[in-house]
């Protein structure tokens, strides 16, 4: 079975692994171009494609998709089923057409809740105590296709983002590897989403993690576990900007352990204090 591998990021090389390992290894992989990384702008690449790399699998990396040219590449691999595990592109409809078993997908989330591009830091960012991850054939719309298969993810109150990402992940690469051959051989039945419990995320930034002081403090630290490490969560201290990479809360108090002051080092909130004796959280703003 010609497989061709969609992926880009360093969660994506879990359900890679787990198709070569499973004896399903892509007859290609088509991830985001190299990119610039840090203040010297060096280029690094994708982590799907250093894996690919080692496994000697063709890797393709157009910068758009619309591209005829690389279209007629893609028709040219004549995939079976083409898989998306975190590409971060949305797939055309033509393409859709090419492969004999279509296009599936892994999501992060108990489709239809958390369709869009952060359904984790969405889930966290609500106070979720569950979410999962759920396998769709792709149609024209985005996370709207029928259901394959999902599996559910229990979200402990105190996990971080990046923590829940490795385990959904893993959970997810363990369900592809059931689910593609039984929807190979059509012992699935494909089962359309509810619509109409369908909600969305959005794509998260640094205007979106600036802290609300005003709000719970539960709402607080649902915000510095979902948005940390990337985009971080951040307040201001005397005019200056302070990162909040990590807290705890408990018994409702929440408790800075991990921070970075504007032109300083990554820090414990123990070593801030010893030099910043008058530090006090209501001074944040």
């Amino acid at each position: 079975m010609k497989i061709i591998f969609f992926g880009t990021p360093d969660f994506a090389t879990r359900p890679l692994d787990a198709l070569i390992t499973n004896n399903y290894s892509p007859i290609a992989i088509i991830t985001q171009p190299d990119g610039e990384v840090g203040r010297k702008k060096m280029l690094v690449s994708p982590p799907v494609k250093i894996t690919g790399q080692k496994h000697n699998i063709p890797i393709f990396q157009p910068e758009t998709l619309k591209d005829d040219g690389f279209f007629e590449i893609f028709k040219n691999l004549n995939p079976d089923i083409c898989i998306i595990g975190g590409y971060g592109k949305i797939i055309p409809k033509k393409y859709l057409d090419v492969p004999k078993f279509g296009f599936i997908c892994i999501h992060p989330s108990l489709l239809p809740k958390y369709r869009g591009p952060s359904p984790i830091q969405g889930a966290i960012l609500n106070g979720e105590s569950e979410t999962g991850i759920t396998i769709i054939i792709i149609d024209s719309e985005v996370d709207h296709g029928p259901i394959l298969s999902e599996e559910k993810y229990t979200l402990k109150p105190d996990i971080f983002k990046e923590d829940a990402e490795k385990e959904i992940w893993n959970l997810g690469a363990k369900l592809l590897i059931e689910t593609l051959p039984k929807y190979i051989a059509k012992e699935i039945t494909p089962q359309p989403q509810n619509h109409n419990q369908a909600t969305f995320t959005k794509l998260l930034t640094r205007d979106d993690s600036h802290i609300d002081w005003s709000r719970s403090r539960q709402e607080i630290y649902n915000q510095i576990r979902a948005l940390n490490p990337e985009p971080g969560t951040w307040t201001t201290w005397q005019d200056k900007i302070l990162n909040i990479k990590k807290a705890v809360l408990i018994d409702g108090k929440l408790s800075l352990v991990t921070i970075q002051l504007e032109g300083k080092k990554e820090t414990s909130m123990s070593d801030f204090l010893s030099g910043h004796p008058n530090f006090d959280i209501s001074q944040l703003k």
